[in-house]
């Protein structure tokens, strides 16, 4: 759950975040006719994200690195095992959507013992979020995209619960399949059905689907991913991806908004709660490939940290802080039962680069 990169396609002609959010996506479906979701999804969430920080108990949702250190210190550990195989290259260290900063600090500080201790660079698009991950990794370097990063290393880059947030396009299944769009009346919103389109943009197996059945797809995630995966081919490193989702194609609404910790109607107040959808492995994998990348996974997310060794840590940190004992249990269940199976994680190499861990 995190901001969508500014050339993601988010509608960004809309007067945001300054205007009332509601009144200036009325004004322009007024104006202009009903939005596709992915317009309405990229609008809501830029505005989402620039006013405010969503995260912790106080906030609308909690991620993996929020919930416990083991998470960051894990997937530092992931990244310095990776570093040291492929012969310690200078390596940069990549975050997308790095939310408080919090997983970057504990995974900063797990490398740093195992003697990496890369350059830090955050994709971030939240003037409120940059503030936040700047008392946190104070010596990191902000990007609002992808095309200023370092291009002399390889990179490491880290995308948790970024590409759940990034746009998605919906078809539904009428007579034949239409786009989806958002319509108003007021500042009432609610999805409609659009234009025909044609079949051969619809896998052959959906084509004859039952009506009201909806596919998605995110072509912003598409893009990220190839040009992540093309960095990687260019100057060696790796990418590590853990999301919710699923392997696709499958069809099925998976739009959602979470506000207070509690799921919302996603068409309501548009920028007052975080739109996400569920994450297509399969596609986002077949992009790194068709890219020139190395795909590795996806796993369950359970999977990964056991493999990296969070039974491990959760009895070190006991024994050391004998008074943490129940919590940190309670965080292990969080990370590996609560989110184990629906989290995912897929990992991209460059050619030549070694097996990642977690990945057997």
């Amino acid at each position: 759950m995190t901001p969508p990169p500014p050339d993601s396609g988010r509608g960004d002609d809309l007067p945001l975040p300054e205007a009332l959010l509601p009144e200036a996506l009325a004004a322009a479906i007024t104006m202009a006719g009903p939005m596709s979701i992915a317009q309405f999804m990229g609008a809501a969430n830029t505005h989402y994200y620039a006013t405010r920080d969503p995260l912790g108990a106080s906030g609308d949702f909690v991620t993996a690195p929020e919930i416990s250190q083991m998470f960051g210190e894990l997937i530092g550990l992931w990244a310095a095992d990776l570093w040291d195989r492929a012969g310690r290259p200078d390596v940069a260290w990549v975050e997308l959507g790095p939310g408080r900063g919090t997983l970057a600090a504990d995974a900063l500080r797990a490398m740093a013992k195992a003697g990496l201790t890369p350059p830090v660079h955050f994709v971030e698009t939240s003037p409120v979020l940059t503030e936040t991950q700047r008392q946190r990794v104070p010596d990191a370097t902000w990007h609002r995209d992808t095309t200023t990063l370092p291009d002399t290393v390889p990179l490491i880059v880290i995308a948790n619960e970024f590409f759940d947030a990034l746009p998605i396009r919906q078809l539904i299944k009428r007579d034949t399949w239409h786009e989806r769009l958002v319509a108003c009346q007021d500042t009432l919103f609610l999805p409609i059905a659009g234009k025909a389109v044609p079949d051969d943009i619809v896998p052959a197996p959906f084509r004859d689907a039952d009506a009201g059945s909806i596919l998605e797809t995110s072509p912003d995630s598409v893009q990220v991913m190839r040009t992540v995966t093309k960095r990687l081919v260019a100057q060696g490193g790796a990418l590590l991806a853990i999301d919710y989702g699923y392997d696709g194609p499958a069809l099925g609404d998976t739009l959602q908004a979470v506000r207070g910790h509690d799921y919302a109607n996603p068409f309501d107040t548009p920028g007052q709660h975080d739109l996400t959808a569920h994450v297509d492995f399969t596609t986002l994998a077949a992009a790194a490939q068709s890219a020139g990348g190395t795909v590795w996974g996806p796993v369950a997310q359970r999977d990964l940290l056991g493999a990296l060794g969070i039974d491990s840590r959760t009895s070190a940190l006991a024994k050391a802080s004998p008074g943490r004992g129940a919590s940190l249990i309670a965080d292990r269940k969080r990370l590996m039962d609560d989110m184990g199976q629906l989290f995912r994680a897929i990992g991209v190499t460059a050619p030549g680069w070694p097996a990642p861990a977690g990945f057997a």
